[in-house]
């Protein structure tokens, strides 16, 4: 079993930046895939940004490719979103999420974990 906690939303003006933390629990962390998807209002839920077990390989969607950065620290079972360059159209709750596989998480199906979520606001 997993426990994902979302931490680091908040409001912040169009431009500037912010970093989500999803820490894990359990000792499996570093088994896991992860990623990074949000929701915003009236949508449906999308993937933003994926990472492997070692870090190695990531994904990201093309709305963020260039300003959004995902890390992961397994010694601390940590995984980050350094978001820079936040556009209103940024706006949702973010949820990170785990799944054995890489593709899995790519394609946003059968996600074994999530977190309750935490909401990035962008003013203009």
């Amino acid at each position: 079993q997993v426990q994902l906690v979302e931490s680091g939303g908040g409001l912040v003006q169009a431009g500037g930046s912010l970093r989500l933390s999803c820490a894990a629990s359990g000792r499996t962390f570093s088994s896991y895939a992860m990623g990074w998807f949000r929701q915003a209002p009236g949508k449906e839920r999308d993937s933003v940004a994926v990472i492997s077990r070692t870090g190695v390989s990531t994904y990201y969607a093309d709305s963020v490719k260039g300003r959004f950065t995902i890390s992961r620290d397994n010694a601390k079972n940590v995984v980050y979103l350094q978001m820079n360059s936040l556009k209103p159209e940024d706006t949702a709750v973010y949820y990170c999420a785990a799944a054995k596989f890489y593709n899995t998480v790519v394609a946003g199906a059968e996600l074994e974990y999530w977190g309750q979520g935490t909401q990035v606001t962008v003013s203009s």
